[in-house]
């Protein structure tokens, strides 16, 4: 059962510089408790399984970083796997219920609480300051992966919500760059590109399928998703003016049955649409799909629900945390600072995993133009860019995953505006109640 507390923050460990030398210590065993710390065997021969989400792109990235990694500790063998986010969450959800979670998983922020809540993912606090630096990460991104008390994630980097617009699609159609706007705005200027485009290409994707977009509506208002005490913030009627949009939208942008066709890649990855509202380090990804011949991206602020509103945030892109049935917590905790400090990580998946929030990570990444370009997109957006809302309640993720699934039924026409609303708020409600 999960229970739905009020999130209590601790202060991150002091940062001290990261020990160089071969004997590495941490807790012993799995428990992640704050007992005197097991000398670890650099010459142990150990093998991590570690898991992501992303695709091939992504996917060629770690392997070059486990390289990387096994040149300075060619004692650990690390086993990868990759799935598209929906599949990764699924599996992670049956191997938890079995005790069989990887030692080492990409995390998403969503996710954090319920994890860290059932005992699932291993305290880190014990390995901050010697296994893992903290000296490269600013508190406010330690405090990130803190849930009620324990330090259970270690953000890699972080991004922003977003427009990604495809230049030349754009000009192959002849319609310029969207410049800005509100989200009347914004779906005027996909239906001119889908005009444009004779029905061999949209101007974009029905935004009302992304809960993101709905929560940077409510943000515009002021209101966060949910409260600090994990209380519903919107209401029925809130929702359902939300997803009304989406009945013009829908009748000029790419149909659902053609998105399920092309399922996994989106229309954007398939050159099929022209924008895509997303988080800005979806850029290097995108292009890998579009493959030869597509060499930029455009990428801008999303459409302006209120003038001034501080409508946007800063979120970690992914964390990184470790199972806490992992038999090996030193050498995971080890293979966790290589990923998220090292500049050689830096250099290898330069903004791919967002910006990097670590200092050293940073200053090893030698941003290329999308990576540039992404940064140059978060200074540009300073002035909509609020605090962060609360850590995700438990179960947000199937939330998000229930709300994009209604999305697709409303694109289908198999379900009303009113049915879906019901839907979501009787979800909701198991979700809360749980």
């Amino acid at each position: 059962m999960f229970n739905i507390r009020k999130r209590r923050m601790a202060a991150a460990a002091a940062a001290v510089a990261a020990s160089a030398a071969l004997v590495l210590t941490g807790c012993s065993g799995g428990s992640g408790g704050s007992e005197a710390a097991a000398t670890y065997d650099p010459d142990e021969k150990v093998t991590l399984n570690l898991a992501f989400w992303g695709n091939d792109v992504r996917a060629a990235l770690y392997d070059e970083a486990i390289a990387a990694f096994n040149e300075e500790y060619p004692n650990i063998t690390v086993n990868s796997s990759f799935l598209g986010f929906p599949e990764f969450w699924e599996k992670r959800q049956t191997e938890a219920a079995g005790g069989g979670l990887p030692d080492v998983m990409q995390f998403d922020y969503s996710y954090l609480r319920q994890y860290s809540e059932n005992g699932l993912l291993l305290d880190l606090e014990p390995y901050l300051g010697n296994i893992i630096d903290t000296e490269p990460l600013a508190d406010n991104i330690l405090q990130i992966g803190v849930v009620d008390g324990e330090t259970t994630g270690i953000p890699t980097s972080t991004n922003a919500w977003g427009l990604f617009t495809n230049p030349k699609l754009l000009e192959q159609v002849g319609v310029e760059e969207f410049e800005g706007g509100s989200w009347e705005d914004y779906s005027d200027w996909m239906a001119e590109v889908s005009e444009a485009g004779g029905g061999a290409l949209w101007g974009g994707t029905d935004y009302t399928g992304r809960i993101q977009n709905f929560e940077i509506q409510q943000r515009a208002k002021g209101e966060d998703l949910f409260t600090e005490d994990g209380e519903p913030n919107f209401t029925e009627k809130d929702l359902a003016a939300f997803w009304e949009q989406g009945e013009d939208v829908r009748a000029n942008t790419i149909p659902q049955q053609r998105l399920e066709e092309i399922y996994p890649v989106s229309g954007f990855d398939a050159a099929l649409t022209t924008s895509e509202l997303t988080w800005d380090n979806f850029g290097a990804g995108y292009l890998g799909n579009l493959g030869e011949g597509y060499t930029e991206l455009g990428l801008v602020a999303p459409p302006v629900t209120e003038e001034g509103a501080k409508d946007l945030y800063l979120k970690p892109s992914m964390l990184h945390s470790i199972a806490s049935t992992t038999k090996h917590p030193e050498a995971a905790a080890t293979l966790v600072n290589f990923l998220v400090n090292s500049p050689e990580a830096g250099a290898i998946f330069g903004t791919n995993r967002g910006l990097p929030a670590s200092k050293t990570m940073l200053e090893g990444a030698e941003l290329d133009p999308l990576g540039q370009q992404i940064s140059d997109y978060e200074d540009s957006i300073a002035d909509r860019l609020g605090d962060a809302p609360p850590v995700p309640i438990v179960g947000y993720g199937s939330l998000e995953e229930k709300f994009r699934q209604l999305g697709q039924e409303l694109g289908f026409g198999t379900l009303t505006v009113d049915e879906a609303v019901e839907q979501f708020f009787n979800e909701m409600d198991v979700v809360l109640n749980q």
